[in-house]
């Protein structure tokens, strides 16, 4: 079974999915997507830990997505 869970904020969305990792771990497939008139895009990445459940994975994986919104909205980086 895979757990997804989905964040919308104005013009942001981040999902999460959980993916079978090693050792009956789970890891977690991040989405991110930007939608205005001035400017789309989307960015897809693997959280960089596994967790014992899948709603762990599914939680820290939307976490690291907004995360990840929030530093890209402060420009601390260029993508």
């Amino acid at each position: 079974m895979t757990l997804n869970g989905t964040i919308n904020a104005d013009t942001w969305t981040v999902k999460a999915e959980t993916l079978p990792a090693q050792h009956g771990c789970y890891g977690c497939r991040i989405r991110v997507f930007h939608t205005s008139p001035k400017a789309q895009f989307s960015r897809e990445f693997t959280h960089h830990n596994t967790f014992e459940s899948e709603t762990m994975a599914v939680l820290e994986g939307l976490r690291e997505g907004v995360l990840w919104v929030e530093l890209k909205s402060r420009h601390a980086f260029v993508v």
